[in-house]
């Protein structure tokens, strides 16, 4: 089942924002890219961002400075190689450690972070004496939810709930900022019997004025540019 999401459902998901022109996040693990490094190629070819989702998703409160600097450096390396340009955005497993931003402001080579579940638009910290650009996530608009009682069973059950959280994100942004992540797995939405749902979900969205489809690294760029943050630049 897990094996289907590169051989099958990812083409399934690729097809849906390619016919509608939508380009979007690949969030992935250095391991899983080192494997299959074709998703990569395929992803940047679309014009996808390939963003870090750790090495081996793995959970990094615990870890070490040493051995947290080391598998960002690995995750980073890997998904170069395949890729072509490194990734600027991360995302941890769980809770980060008390080290994560900092490192990867650190690293230099990070635009932005997802480690934040708590709000609906991007926000700036200081990490490592650098302004940088938290885009926060989001569980419940997520596939993942087809697993372990979430409460999606059907594709329409994803597109529904989707939608819902679409339309009055859409109605607050008339007066305030924001920004709605949808997560997707390629073993989950993209299995035969839910690959709809988000294909009519899409399409809802793209029926709305002023909607923008965007990659993570292209929120954070607009984010520093609105907020009056100089250009950011690998190592700066």
């Amino acid at each position: 089942h897990s094996a289907s999401g590169p051989r099958l459902g990812g083409g399934r998901i690729r097809a849906a924002l390619r016919a509608r022109g939508v380009r979007a996040t690949l969030t992935a693990c250095g391991r899983a890219i080192e494997a299959t490094p074709w998703i990569a190629r395929e992803a940047v070819a679309d014009g996808h961002e390939v963003s870090a989702h750790g090495w081996r998703w793995e959970r990094h409160v615990h870890m070490d400075e040493a051995h947290e600097r080391a598998v960002i450096a690995r995750a980073v390396g890997a998904i170069a190689k395949a890729a072509g340009p490194p990734p600027v955005g991360w995302h941890t497993r769980s809770a980060t450690s008390p080290n994560t931003r900092r490192l990867l402001a650190e690293h230099g080579g990070f635009l932005y972070d997802s480690n934040a579940y708590a709000d609906a638009a991007p926000y700036t910290v200081q990490a490592a004496g650098k302004p940088h650009v938290v885009l926060p996530y989001a569980f419940d608009t997520n596939d993942m939810r087809f697993y372990n009682g979430g409460g999606f069973v059907h594709a329409g059950d994803f597109e529904r709930y989707c939608a819902d959280a679409f339309e009055r994100l859409y109605a607050e942004g008339a007066g305030a900022l924001r920004m709605m992540s949808v997560g997707l797995h390629l073993r989950i939405v993209g299995r035969p019997g839910r690959i709809d749902g988000l294909e009519r979900l899409l399409d809802r969205m793209a029926a709305k004025p002023d909607v923008w489809f965007a990659r993570r690294d292209e929120i954070a760029h607009a984010w520093r540019a609105l907020t009056g943050l100089p250009v950011w630049r690998a190592g700066g």
